[in-house]
């Protein structure tokens, strides 16, 4: 029985390097096995706690481990906050592939963070912390207001309440990249947004997911000012007043 597990990880590491390859991302092994003993605690968690509706094997490799890393640009020993991070997505994908990542996985409901917790120790991963807050506080917090090189978000929520949440933890002169299937309407909705809080011209990058004809939309927007203080609003606000 031991022996076929093992087989079978080792097939689960190989699947992995290879479509990262075919997606134009090289990992090595230690890596793979990384992303493949996440899975394996993602979909084991997920029997008791809604964590993704994604758990088939090869879904969750293209859908959230490629999907949270293909074409993202990055330098490894930035500072990024994850924010609205849920099951661990992007930020957990990208602290494997960059270990220099300096990460802050940050989520408003603590036992999705409590999983994440124990993915990070069961990985040996470092520099990377949970934090249990809403954006709409945490944005104001001195410790992570402008102090991040990076906020990334895959949240569900429109861009311009996105903006809202994730640009006042970006420090000017870094970035926020916001995860879309398709913003081609949100970000002219957004452009107020993005002015009033200190963004610059956004950049695009649309592409398609290997092999398949899932378009995936990354949106980066400088941060060229400060945000004002008077930013983020409190919640429910951002969300249900946008900008």
């Amino acid at each position: 029985m031991f022996h076929v597990e093992q087989l079978l990880i080792m097939d689960n590491i190989k699947y992995i390097i290879e479509r990262f390859g075919i997606a134009g991302l090289k990992i090595d092994e230690i890596k793979a096995a990384q992303l493949n003993t996440f899975y394996e605690m993602l979909v084991e968690k997920n029997k008791v706690m809604n964590l993704t509706g994604i758990t088939g094997f090869e879904d969750v490799v293209l859908k959230h481990f490629i999907d949270s890393v293909m074409n993202v640009q990055i330098k490894g020993d930035e500072t990024m906050i994850d924010v609205g991070t849920g099951a661990g997505f992007p930020g957990i994908p990208l602290k494997i592939v960059y270990p220099d990542l300096k990460v802050t996985l940050m989520d408003s409901l603590n036992k999705r963070l409590l999983f994440l917790d124990e993915v990070i120790a069961e990985l040996k991963l470092t520099d990377i912390y949970t934090c249990h807050a809403r954006a709409e506080d945490l944005g104001h917090d001195k410790n992570h207001r402008e102090r991040y090189n990076l906020a990334v978000s895959r949240a569900v929520a429109n861009l311009s309440s996105l903006c809202e949440y994730c640009l006042p933890f970006v420090r000017k002169g870094g970035t926020f990249i916001s995860y879309k299937s398709d913003a081609s309407r949100e970000l002219d909705a957004a452009s107020h947004a993005i002015k009033t809080l200190g963004g610059g011209k956004p950049h695009i990058d649309i592409f398609l997911l290997p092999e398949t004809d899932m378009k995936r939309t990354l949106i980066y927007i400088p941060k060229s000012a400060q945000t004002p203080n008077t930013y983020p609003r409190k919640a429910p606000l951002p969300s249900k007043q946008p900008l």
